[in-house]
């Protein structure tokens, strides 16, 4: 099993590669969203706003599957498997720090007013790095 400090898949979560999350939805099917994310002390960092699909799906079941693809050759990706946990302050700061590392931009662009971000962590519990 690989781990997120392994030279290649470090190097994937650094650079401003777009990722999968796929979460459990109330019926028992699977939500996926593209998504931004980084890494934080040995976990991943991923941000929505309050009342979206996945984030209310991990607030019901933590299960989270992200897979991330090399943009560069989508033959190589990572795939993880984890538990979320809600993260209680800054998720405003971290959608920044994302906007910066995707589209290189200092703030968010998108928020809408009154719009509430959220911030997961999610501790891999298997970690599968795949490269043709």
């Amino acid at each position: 099993m690989a781990t997120l400090t392994d030279p290649g898949v470090s190097e994937l979560l650094s650079k401003p590669n777009h990722a999968v999350l796929s979460t459990i939805n109330e019926d028992g099917s699977v939500h996926s969203a593209v998504i931004w994310l980084n890494v934080e002390d040995g976990k991943l960092a991923v941000n929505s706003a309050k009342g979206r699909v996945w984030p209310t799906n991990l607030e019901r079941d933590g299960r989270a599957t992200i897979t991330l693809l090399n943009q560069e050759n989508p033959y190589e990706y990572v795939e993880i498997k984890g538990r979320a946990t809600p993260v209680p302050e800054g998720a405003d700061e971290h959608i920044d720090t994302l906007a910066q590392k995707y589209i290189n931009q200092e703030r968010y662009p998108w928020r809408k007013p009154g719009e509430e971000r959220v911030k997961y962590h999610i501790t891999p519990e298997r970690i599968r790095h795949a490269k043709a």
